[in-house]
């Protein structure tokens, strides 16, 4: 039996970097084959049987290469198993279509997943009050008004700063994002 079968595994094995890999991947994978299945609900079980094949295949992922391609690999075969029991649908898309909505949903995620790194490293940057009033507008959900009342400011000046802190952020996003790009 092996660690695997055991669960004994902890982060620092080969069992536990592939646990961290497939744990990460479950959000981006999902939305790769909702872009070509379009009913979430299909989707999810197409998740569901892409995650058992990478599952019994896991001896087979090499470590150090893309976790991703390689689970999306599996789910694009799956997806044919579940368009195959679909056929009596009248609506069908060709293969090229969904392979050309496949490629670009694989892009843009790279390119969101970018953009959210930047993002994440352009928060750091803002001073620690700039910060927090981005955090009580966005993570809360909390329109600029009530975040106003909460801090005791003119609703104004609020709007007027988170103006001023978005445009801080968006120009620094741009400059990581260019750099990132000359590096390719």
């Amino acid at each position: 039996m092996t660690e695997r079968d055991t669960g004994t595994d902890d982060d620092q094995s080969p069992g536990g970097e592939f646990v961290q890999l497939f744990t990460r991947s479950q959000r981006r994978l999902y939305v790769y084959i909702l872009a070509q299945v379009h009913n979430p609900v299909d989707a999810e079980e197409v998740l569901q049987e892409t995650n058992l094949v990478v599952w019994r295949k896991a001896e087979q992922f090499e470590p150090g290469t893309n976790f991703f391609a390689w689970c999306s690999r599996i789910a694009s075969y799956e997806i044919l198993k579940y368009r195959e029991r679909r056929r009596k649908d009248k609506l069908q898309f060709s293969e090229q279509f969904l392979e050309a909505v496949s490629r670009e949903v694989v892009e843009s995620e790279d390119r969101l997943e970018e953009q959210r790194k930047a993002l994440h490293v352009c928060l750091g940057k803002l001073r620690s009050r700039d910060r927090e009033l981005i955090r009580q507008r966005y993570a809360s959900g909390k329109n600029g008004k009530v975040v106003a009342e909460m801090l005791g400011r003119p609703a104004n000046s609020i709007y007027q700063s988170l103006g001023r802190i978005r445009r801080t952020l968006l120009e620094c996003m741009k400059r990581r994002l260019a750099v990132q790009a000359g590096q390719r």
